[in-house]
């Protein structure tokens, strides 16, 4: 008769009671505390077993460039085409009331440089900006820039104005010699988030402030947001050959930027689309005139 099983008492408080009523085989009379940290692990592993989440649940990778439309699946306008459904839904409102915008849709990545400038049309649409130069008040620089068109010009009055709230202009330039005054007037704050505050990299900050008012007047600026770059392009009074040679103009102008770039940032433009103040979206073709469509002269108001 075989002798009782026997087991070591240091091991017998590390033992489950359902192992202690089951008879061990003779070769494993010994338990060891090994084999009952991976029994026990075993059974932790199979009662919190971690369920695999559906794919609907799953994160998604994340995309690093925007939306492409599949544009040979897109209906696309010819300029006077899109001109026409668009004055339709600006009817009855004044030529210059309402106004065409483009939208220039880009192939580029989501954390790229945007690109930003100030443009000058061949055919201005806003000819009624008011430009603040700030310059001494009694220097040559600021008379030549009220003879420019500027105005406002001066130094302290300037800034007064701006702290009391009162912001009667719609462009800022500033003097290279009125920089240090600009600094310490404390008016970065209230003209920063207007996008009004003068600085070297927007080209605000210049020697020759007349040039610079001369070249602003009728100049539109245009700046890349979620990879579009939009502008306003002409009033609803203008001929499709004054909005075509505009349009031309904006996207020269946006290309200049691309190559203003490094070499190893990718830009181009992958949809030209038009609109209206209050009127819908409609891609261009890139053609003035198609096949059935009416003369550019006979584009008017519906």
């Amino acid at each position: 008769m075989a002798s009782p099983a026997r087991y070591c008492p240091s091991c017998l408080s590390h033992t489950s009671p359902s192992t202690l009523l089951r008879r061990p085989h003779a070769s494993n009379a010994f338990i060891t505390h090994q084999q009952i940290r991976t029994a026990a692990q075993s059974q932790n592993a199979q009662k919190y077993k971690r369920k695999d989440q559906p794919a609907s649940q799953k994160r998604k990778k994340q995309r690093t460039t925007f939306l492409e439309p599949d544009m040979r699946e897109a209906i696309q306008f010819p300029l006077v085409d899109a001109m026409r459904y668009l004055r339709a839904a600006e009817v009855g409102r004044p030529p210059t009331s309402s106004k065409y915008e483009i939208h220039l849709r880009l192939r580029t990545l989501k954390n790229g440089p945007v690109v930003r400038n100030r443009l000058r049309l061949p055919h201005p649409v806003k000819t009624d900006l008011r430009i603040c130069v700030i310059a001494p008040p009694d220097s040559a620089a600021a008379q030549a820039a009220l003879a420019a068109g500027a105005s406002l010009v001066g130094e302290e009055s300037v800034f007064d104005a701006v702290k009391a709230g009162t912001i009667e202009f719609d462009r800022c330039i500033c003097h290279q010699d009125s920089l240090p005054k600009l600094a310490k007037a404390g008016v970065a704050r209230i003209l920063g988030p207007r996008q009004l505050m003068p600085s070297a990299k927007t080209g605000t900050v210049v020697k020759d402030v007349a040039a610079s008012v001369r070249e602003m007047v009728g100049a539109s600026e245009y700046r890349e947001r979620l990879g579009v770059v939009r502008m306003a392009i002409g009033q609803l009074g203008f001929t499709p050959e004054e909005v075509q040679r505009n349009i031309r103009a904006f996207v020269e102008g946006v290309k200049r930027d691309f190559a203003g770039l490094s070499d190893r940032i990718s830009k181009e433009i992958h949809e030209v689309v038009l609109s209206s103040t209050n009127g819908p979206g409609l891609s261009l073709s890139g053609e003035l005139r198609g096949v059935g469509s009416v003369a550019t002269k006979d584009v008017g108001m519906a």
